[in-house]
């Protein structure tokens, strides 16, 4: 995880599909934005709708699996929104003591997203 001024603290309230959840994210100093729906960059999931429901819902149920209600770090892209108004990021998962893991790769990794390009 690299340390840059686009970091934050949050915890994961709520995952609405394979690549969209919604956090609390810390800014510091005490304050705090609820309910900030985020897209996990560079990848996407299949929908929890239409034709690929199954799939979609299973990536869903991957995610909350990983990150629901727990603290995470988030990497902000330049904090920029996509065209649907969510934010775009990085979400990382500490597993040990100094040692994350990509969830937007760990996504692809393990079937539930492909890569792809916005």
């Amino acid at each position: 995880m690299k340390k840059t001024l686009y970091n934050y603290k949050a915890k994961v309230t709520e995952v609405y599909d394979g690549d969209t959840c919604t956090l609390e994210i810390d800014l510091g100093l005490n304050a705090f934005i609820k309910n900030e729906k985020i897209r996990l960059s560079r990848i996407d999931a299949p929908e929890v709708r239409g034709k690929e429901k199954e799939k979609g819902l299973r990536a869903r149920d991957f995610l909350r699996q990983q990150i629901l209600e727990k603290e995470i770090w988030l990497e902000t892209i330049k904090d920029q929104e996509e065209k649907f108004g969510r934010y775009l990021g990085e979400i990382y998962l500490e597993t040990k003591p100094e040692k994350y893991v990509n969830i937007n790769d760990l996504m692809v990794e393990k079937g539930f997203a492909v890569y792809k390009k916005y």
